[in-house]
């Protein structure tokens, strides 16, 4: 005769309809930490701007999470919504590149992988770009280059400081040379706000890397990183592979390019706005304010 500690014994097989009272935890209510392993409370994360509370690890959010971050409240005005890539060169690999680009919009709902707008910080007015890594790696096209020029071009009629977050594998292979040509056409936006004493300012965030670390965002008047950010703009494999030696150890992370001289300054997520508040009292144009 069985008694109730046998049956606490018993396995309950996948196939046991008495396995299905076993509760189920929800998902999506924890996270874990790439860098520590540790298992966090997803709503513990997002109250601490998605920053390990164990190890301090940044880790990658939305462009709308940063912009939510970096603004005012309800501040953002977002433009460029309307445009999109028309596939120029017809691009087809493994599935066709406009089959791609359908698909991203519509799990992303963006029309690209930057959104622009004018925005305040602390009441202060700014135009902001926001790359969003998860549409396509956070990949440079013709409509990020055109986005990024035209927050760059508006904050020089407005007279306010532009600022750019980046997150980005680089220039987008299915454009071809019509994505490295935004290389050359942010850059010579970026020269305009500098002849006229418009403030730049660049944010990096893991990982920045290819023709985005290569163009506008290493030419900012001000350069910030978040703590521990993957920057180059080769990866640090194929770096190895080339010069066939070993690397050293936190090579292109934040920490490492502030050492070196490329950067100014690493700043904590959470004192992101903060800092772009003081750049702008420092170095924007106060007549504009």
């Amino acid at each position: 005769m069985s008694s109730w500690f046998d049956d606490l014994k018993t396995p309950k097989f996948k196939g046991d309809p008495s396995s299905s009272k076993i509760a189920k935890i929800p998902e999506g209510l924890w996270g874990k930490c790439p860098s520590c392993g540790e298992i966090i409370q997803t709503r513990q994360l997002q109250e601490n701007a998605s920053v390990c509370p164990e190890c301090d690890h940044h880790l990658r959010i939305s462009a709308s999470e940063r912009i939510a971050l970096l603004t005012d409240e309800n501040s953002f005005a977002p433009y460029g919504t309307d445009i999109q890539s028309n596939d120029p060169l017809k691009f087809d690999d493994q599935k066709p590149y406009q089959q791609r680009l359908e698909q991203a919009m519509k799990s992303h709902k963006i029309n690209d992988a930057l959104i622009a707008g004018k925005a305040t910080c602390n009441g202060l007015p700014f135009h902001l770009a926001v790359f969003e890594f998860k549409f396509m790696g956070g990949s440079m096209g013709v409509i990020v280059g055109e986005k990024i020029t035209m927050a760059l071009e508006k904050a020089l009629e407005d007279k306010v400081p532009a600022v750019i977050v980046s997150a980005s594998g680089g220039a987008r292979m299915q454009e071809g040379i019509l994505s490295l040509m935004q290389m050359a056409k942010t850059t010579a936006a970026i020269q305009l706000l500098r002849e006229n004493g418009i403030p730049y300012i660049s944010i990096l965030t893991d990982p920045t890397t290819g023709g985005v670390a290569a163009s506008f965002a290493m030419l900012g008047d001000v350069i910030i990183a978040e703590p521990k950010a993957l920057i180059g703009f080769a990866g640090p494999r194929v770096i190895e592979q080339t010069i066939r030696q070993k690397l050293p150890e936190g090579f292109q992370r934040s920490e490492f390019l502030l050492k070196h001289g490329f950067l100014d300054r690493i700043v904590h997520r959470k004192n992101m706005k903060s800092e772009l508040y003081e750049f702008f009292t420092r170095l924007g144009n106060r007549c504009a304010f």
